[in-house]
């Protein structure tokens, strides 16, 4: 069974950065991977994801230009580096894994094996 663990939330302040990361226990480096956030009430919403290859990215409106994907295969580890942040970004942060080999990302929830348990972020105004 493949495990993932997130760290690095935290809180901050508006405007500020945060960066998380997620570790497998298995090897990643075929697969797409992803993250998604719950903010309290609300649904599970896609973040961004990350081909294997890590050249194909792909993120939520909601965070494009502020947020960035990436991985180091070799590390079992994909990363989100979360920069502007505004108070509408605090949720729980989940990291996924798509054991599905293809060139591209992986962007539906339904469509990950794999999940983590989450990491809090919580952005103050």
């Amino acid at each position: 069974q493949t495990q993932l663990v997130e760290s690095g939330g935290g809180l901050v302040q508006a405007g500020g950065s945060l960066r998380l990361s997620c570790v497998t226990s298995g090897r990643i480096g075929q697969y797409p991977m992803g993250w998604f956030r719950q903010a309290s009430g609300k649904e599970r919403e896609f973040v961004a994801a990350i081909s294997w290859s890590g050249g194909i990215t792909d993120y939520a409106d909601s965070v494009k230009g502020r947020f960035t994907i990436s991985r180091e295969n070799a590390k079992n580890s994909v990363y989100l580096q979360m920069s502007s942040l505004k108070p509408e970004d605090t949720a729980v942060y989940y990291c996924a894994l798509d054991v599905a080999q293809k060139p591209g990302t992986t962007i539906f929830g339904w469509e990950y094996e794999y999940w983590g348990q989450g990491t809090q972020v919580t952005v103050s105004s």
